[in-house]
């Protein structure tokens, strides 16, 4: 079974691809995520958890999706990151997170897609994005080979750098930097309420038709990338920013 997270649609592309390639079911976290409960799934084929990498980890909000869950039949455990460029020393606490689950971990593969981290990044170009897509493909088909036959993936090259990242850089991010204070709607937001919607987290509400952040986040940028008049910033840095929403993405399940 499949069971991705996604923020805009980059990671739930790369599952459906995955998904069609494994002859497999795809399941969307985003409901429990939001509701905070526990999933309770069952599958006699490896699982393979996909999601975005943040600050060179899996994300918080994944992490303890995945731990909080009860994963029944097969203790196969494969991980596919998409990432702007690496991983960094991801493979550390996922391997953690599988002994911690009894899982037997059948490695980390990234696949490097367009960047929406507009908070800290520029806007990925047309001709990157179709870059990106277009590569994509051969490298889920390799994931889904590794797969097919049982085999590992292929060993994530970890330097000092990494750990660095994945380490005490990614601590201070989620200490100091993921906050909400800086999100707020300029003048063109037209009380739509997709910004409420979309949020993995519950953390958007609608007073007098504007949104309103509370202190839950996990700067997934759903809010500001999927937003229909791009009304919603943070601060001054996503300012004149093109946003990013996967091209090829169909949008959720319904």
């Amino acid at each position: 079974m499949i069971v991705y997270f996604t923020g805009t649609g980059n990671s739930r592309h790369c599952a459906r691809l995955l998904a069609g390639l494994l002859e497999d079911q795809c399941v969307d976290a985003f409901h429990w995520i939001r509701e905070g409960i526990g999933a309770e799934l069952q599958s006699e084929k490896p699982w393979v958890f996909v999601s975005p990498t943040y600050a060179w980890q899996l994300p918080r909000v994944f992490r303890d999706f995945i731990r909080s869950g009860r994963f029944g039949g097969s203790r196969e455990a494969y991980f596919v990151l998409t990432c702007g460029g690496e991983t960094g020393n991801a493979v550390q606490g996922i391997r953690k997170l599988c002994q911690e689950k009894e899982f037997d971990f059948r490695g980390l593969m990234p696949v490097v897609m367009p960047d929406n981290y507009l908070v800290m990044f520029p806007s990925p170009k047309p001709e990157e994005i179709r870059t990106l897509l277009a590569a994509a493909p051969a490298r889920l088909e390799e994931a889904a080979q590794r797969i097919r036959a049982g085999e590992t993936f292929p060993p994530v090259q970890v330097g000092l750098m990494d750990k660095v990242k994945s380490g005490p850089i990614n601590e201070g991010m989620y200490r100091y930097f993921i906050r909400t204070k800086k999100f707020m709607a300029t003048g063109d937001c037209v009380s739509c309420g997709k910004c409420e919607t979309v949020c993995p987290l519950g953390n958007i509400r609608l007073e007098g038709g504007k949104p309103v952040w509370g202190d839950r986040c996990t700067h997934c940028m759903a809010c500001l990338n999927l937003c229909p008049t791009g009304a919603i910033e943070y601060g001054k840095a996503t300012r004149g920013k093109e946003r990013y929403h996967c091209p090829d993405d169909q949008g959720p399940e319904t």
